[in-house]
Parts: C-alpha cells; structure tokens; sequence
C-alpha cells in the first residue's frame, strides 16, 4: 500500500471582511463536488486542474478565538493515488509555466495563502469521510531536526488512547514534507468534549476544583517537550453548516 499524501493550506483573507471565508468556502467546496464525477483529470482555461484524485477532504472555518488571524480558512486536500496520482496532476501544470496558470476565478478574493504538504505515517486513520463532529482540534508541532516521526509515533500510541478517553478522535497524523521540522495531527471532538478536558486539565494545575482533574494531560506535555524544540500550538476547526440547513426553517 502506497503513502497517502495530503496539502494542508491556510488561507487569509484580508481587509477583513467576514463574509469573504464563507464566499470561498462556498465556491470551493460547490467547485470540488463537480470534480468528483470526473472520469479523467483536465485542466480550465486558466490552467487549475480538475481531477477527483485531488479530493477536499476537509474545508474549515478557522476559529478566531483559538489562536488563529481572524478571517481564516483550513482546507485539507487527499492526493488520491499518492505521489503518482493527485500529486503528480497538480506538479505537471507548473511544467513549463504557462501564463494561463495566473488566472483565478477567486483572484483578489484571498489575501494569502500558505501551503504545507503532509505525508501520513504509520498509524494514521485510513481517510475515507471524515468524522461529523461539529470541530476538529489542528495542531502544529516544530519537532527537533527529523524527529517528527517519532514524535508521531508517541501521539499515535501514547496520546492518542489518552485523549479518546476524553472523547477525542485521532484523524491525521502527518509529518510535514519537504523539511524535517515539523508535524501536523488533526483530531475530531464535540464542543462538549472539547470544554471537558480543558476544565480537567486545570483541575490537574489546581486551576478548577470541581471537577475530576486528569494529571495524565500535564504528563503529556512534558512528554512531548522530548520531541519539541519551537512553537508548538494546538487551534480549534469548525465545519461551516451547509447552507441549505443555515436557511431552512
């Protein structure tokens, strides 16, 4: 079986302007959908590959409040096929660039966007369809020069069971390509989940004491610092509400 590879890419939006996030979600995720029937890939008139082996996995409203520069979108892209599949389409349009390739149906709509391809590891959740929980936990992790791997290899086995006990489901776990200092895992969690282990990890620093504290999550941490030698930060995803259910009633 061969590596899944992914593109993981934040995008900004600026002058800020809220409704510009939902506009691009709602033209990436119609325009992808259309790709899924596709036999064969092709390419638009301004050069942007069509092909249902570059499958969105996943489109994301960034939770400002989290940490994150409000506006601010994640998308998660599957190279179906690996290298040789949805990679390889979206390397061979910059072969011999042609000027097409600078046209955008979005252009000025986005302010930045930043990219960072991810390679599964041993371990990782096979992606099929992702969890329907309503936020999906990210985090980045700059590891020691090319310890990411072995970083993710003690998420996967020792806090991965530590935080399905607290209703936390591993979905990705990547080691970020083409550099050997950072990873990236993505986890499925209910809001109520989500305040629950909050408020035992301060019960744990003797933050909170009305509920059970969980000294195991404080143990993590300095686990993790083994593997750690930059910023680490852990965000919070939402999934927008298909528009249909925004307006129904």
């Amino acid at each position: 079986m061969r590596r899944e590879i992914f593109l993981l890419e934040e995008v900004d939006f600026r002058p800020m302007n809220s409704r510009r996030p939902l506009e691009y979600l709602t033209w990436l995720t119609r325009y992808k959908k259309e790709d899924e029937t596709r036999s064969v890939p092709t390419l638009t008139s301004g050069m942007s590959i069509r092909s249902r082996d570059i499958h969105l996995a996943g489109a994301f409203y960034a939770v400002g409040i989290t940490g994150h520069p409000q506006f601010k979108v994640v998308t998660l892209w599957q190279c179906r096929g690996g290298w040789d599949g949805g990679w390889r389409q979206m390397m061979e349009i910059y072969q011999g660039v042609d000027e097409r390739l600078f046209l955008s149906d979005i252009d000025d709509l986005r302010f930045s966007a930043f990219s960072r391809p991810l390679g599964a590891v041993p371990g990782c959740p096979p992606m099929d369809e992702l969890p329907a929980e309503p936020f999906y936990l990210f985090e980045s992790a700059r590891v020691r020069p090319g310890a990411a791997l072995d970083y993710l290899e003690a998420v996967r086995t020792e806090r991965a069971p530590l935080l399905a006990e607290h209703g936390h489901r591993l979905v990705g776990l990547y080691e970020v390509l083409f550099c050997d200092t950072e990873a990236v895992t993505l986890w499925s969690v209910s809001l109520d989940d989500h305040l629950a282990m909050q408020r035992a990890r301060d019960a744990a620093l003797g933050l909170d004491d009305e509920v059970a504290p969980d000294p195991r999550l404080l143990d993590w941490s300095k686990r993790a610092r083994e593997f750690l030698e930059g910023p680490w930060r852990e965000t919070l995803l939402a999934r927008p509400q298909p528009r249909e259910q925004r307006t129904s009633g």
